[in-house]
């Protein structure tokens, strides 16, 4: 693969795998995706060399289990509302709970926790509205774009203009709730339990992590493989049409 004429979004996007060598280094290929390399190494103690030959170095083929780059895009946006959206609904309530608990029990001793906490409520609430302007808006007309290719009929007019204008308001949630789960990243000591932690404590933090990586996981589908692709299928329609 070549690495120097991609963003960071497009080799994800090619290979999740390099997500994680991505991530080892702290550099977002989510929500700053759209870097070159060069430029995701002007800051990092990685040079561009050292991080091509990790990339190279991962064996041939997609070692994603769910290869979505080539499905269509109605799919792909109904896979991220019932993997995605989903989790979130499913994980929230519990770590709320753990959240609270932690704060009576450890917040003496750990008052890290409390802006742990706050951070976490505000990014629950803030993801709900985000899913309600995807489930209701963005996404079914992401569907009415497929199905007027598909058919032929012509594009309806939408109240927002382009595509691109939801796109840009999601694309900007997402830097937000990047930008929060990297401050609770650091809070945490990169989700590292305590000496004195106690099992809710551990389980907490475990399910902290694995809650940003699939919001890391969620974003990148969103970024770097669904919105560009939607961008590009109205653009090919409007010039149809035209």
């Amino acid at each position: 693969m070549d690495f120097t004429n991609k963003t960071i979004g497009e080799i994800v996007a090619d290979d999740f795998r390099t997500a994680a060598i991505f991530k080892k280094h702290g550099i977002d290929f989510c929500c700053r995706g759209g870097r070159t390399i060069d430029e995701a190494c002007e800051k990092k103690d990685v040079t561009k060399k050292e991080l091509i030959e990790e990339l190279s170095s991962l064996p041939s083929g997609n070692g994603d289990a769910v290869d979505v780059s080539s499905w269509p895009l109605d799919l792909l946006a109904n896979y991220i509302v019932k993997i995605h959206h989903e989790y979130v609904r499913e994980k929230t309530p519990t770590l709320v709970q753990f959240l609270d608990k932690l704060c009576k029990v450890h917040g003496d001793r750990h008052p890290e926790l409390f802006e742990v906490n706050q951070l976490f409520n505000e990014s629950a609430h803030d993801l709900a509205e985000h899913f309600q302007k995807e489930e209701r808006v963005l996404f079914p007309f992401i569907e009415k774009l497929v199905k007027a290719s598909q058919t032929g009929e012509p594009l309806e007019p939408s109240h927002f203009g382009t595509v691109e204008n939801p796109i840009e308001m999601m694309k900007h949630d997402h830097t937000i709730e990047g930008d929060r789960f990297a401050k609770i990243a650091a809070l945490t000591d990169g989700y590292t339990p305590p000496a004195d932690a106690c099992n809710t404590y551990r389980v907490t933090l475990a399910m902290l992590e694995e809650f940003e990586n699939d919001l890391h996981r969620h974003i990148h589908l969103e970024n770097n493989v669904l919105f560009p692709k939607a961008i590009a299928l109205e653009k090919k329609l409007q010039e149809r049409n035209a």
